[in-house]
């Protein structure tokens, strides 16, 4: 008898957006994996449930999806949820999935909360068209090049980060894409939700007088289309003016950006280019 794998969403906060779905799958199945057993083990044991867990995390995904395959070939129905909101939306869960349908075993998704989504509708932007990024690349090439994606991208973009790194990342998201409007959304569905709706550089300005606190999810305003020509033409004169006003290419570029709301790094390259004339 072929065994099942069911998607289980679970709350990204508040324990009462869990579904009845979500509990009668959890209740009539052989074995719960879980991305972390001791998050899940809250949500058990808030709604009186008791079956055997499994980790399946990123650390030991290959022993993890060999131990559900077999589970699956032996015909038991297997409930996946990751530490919050929908599982495959970056974390494990994905690989975890497609594995199983590759196989040939049916896959169901109990669908649910979602802190992409829920971000999204509280920003205030346009949520007709968006693109999710989920977390960026940490550094080198691959961040930089995902960076110059999302400056193209005219779709909303919605991001996740965490506290320790936010101020890095609207750093490079100011130095890349220049001062855009934005929404920071943390601790969604919980007693402190909060969402802020500001820019790139207001965010950076306050962020030493509020540090960040919990799990982010940054919603950011898509590119608008522009007149390349008069663009280029525009941040030469203002870059030529801030050299002679006797600021250095850093400064020229830093003041030009912030006169004419464009990235830090299009106008020191003006900069550059002026300052080896």
């Amino acid at each position: 008898m072929s065994g099942k794998l069911m998607l289980c969403a679970t709350p990204i906060g508040n324990m009462g957006d869990i579904t009845l779905r979500a509990l009668e799958a959890m209740r009539e199945c052989d074995v719960i994996a879980a991305e972390d057993t001791r998050c899940a083990g809250i949500l058990l044991q808030r709604y009186e449930i008791k079956k055997p867990m499994i980790s399946c995390h990123e650390h030991n995904i290959m022993q993890a999806k060999a131990r559900i395959l077999d589970m699956l070939e032996k015909g038991s129905t297997v409930v996946l949820v990751s530490d919050a909101g929908m599982p495959g939306i970056s974390d494990p869960g994905a690989e975890i999935a497609a594995y199983a349908m590759d196989e040939g075993y049916e896959v169901t998704l109990l669908p649910g909360a979602s802190a992409g989504i829920t971000g999204l509708v509280l920003s205030g932007l346009d949520a007709r068209r968006y693109c999710f990024e989920g977390f960026l690349p940490v550094k080198g090439e691959e961040r930089q090049s995902r960076l110059e994606d999302i400056r193209a991208q005219r779709m909303t973009i919605v991001l996740y980060e965490a506290p320790h790194r936010l101020e890095k990342t609207l750093q490079d998201l100011y130095d890349t894409l220049g001062d855009r409007r934005i929404a920071l959304a943390r601790e969604l569905t919980k007693l402190h939700e909060e969402v802020e709706r500001t820019t790139l550089r207001a965010a950076l300005d306050n962020i030493e007088n509020k540090p960040p606190r919990g799990e982010y999810v940054v919603i950011i305003e898509g590119a608008k289309e522009d007149s390349s020509a008069d663009t280029a033409a525009d941040v030469e004169t203002v870059v030529a003016e801030q050299l002679a006003r006797g600021l250095g290419t850093k400064g020229a570029a830093k003041e030009a950006a912030r006169l004419l709301d464009i990235p830090v790094r299009d106008a020191y390259n003006v900069a550059l280019k002026l300052s080896k004339k």
